[in-house]
């Protein structure tokens, strides 16, 4: 398992979708979602069709948060030209997790024999 990362905090398990499939995917047809979701290669996402409101962070690749959006069902989000992925979680996690723009997220988990997925450098 993979875990969204704070200043050290854990503050979700996280998935990552990293193919076509299942970046198209994303949250549909969930009820909600407990932890989060990592859409890499995401500048832009839409929650068409989508049973609840979430939150959005479109980080660079180095996962600095570049924006923060929270999203009403059925909309499309503004294309973020400088994001390298978007990580999505219901909405007022963020706020929450007192995560805002120019916040530096790690993703730390077992693929790859422990080593982290994707951290701040």
């Amino acid at each position: 398992m993979a875990w969204l990362v704070h200043e050290g905090t854990v503050l979700a398990s996280v998935e990552r979708a990293d193919s076509v499939k299942s970046r198209t995917l994303g949250l549909l047809g969930r009820d909600q979602i407990d932890g989060a979701l990592l859409l890499d290669k995401a500048k832009s996402v839409h929650t068409i069709g989508m049973k609840f409101p979430i939150d959005v962070a479109f980080c660079d690749e180095d996962l600095k948060v570049l924006r923060i959006v929270t999203m009403a069902k059925h909309r499309v989000s503004k294309v973020e030209f400088g994001a390298a992925c978007a990580i999505e979680t219901s909405a007022g996690r963020f706020n929450h997790w007192r995560v805002e723009p120019g916040a530096q997220l790690e993703i730390r988990g077992e693929p790859g024999g422990g080593e982290p997925v994707a951290s701040n450098g």
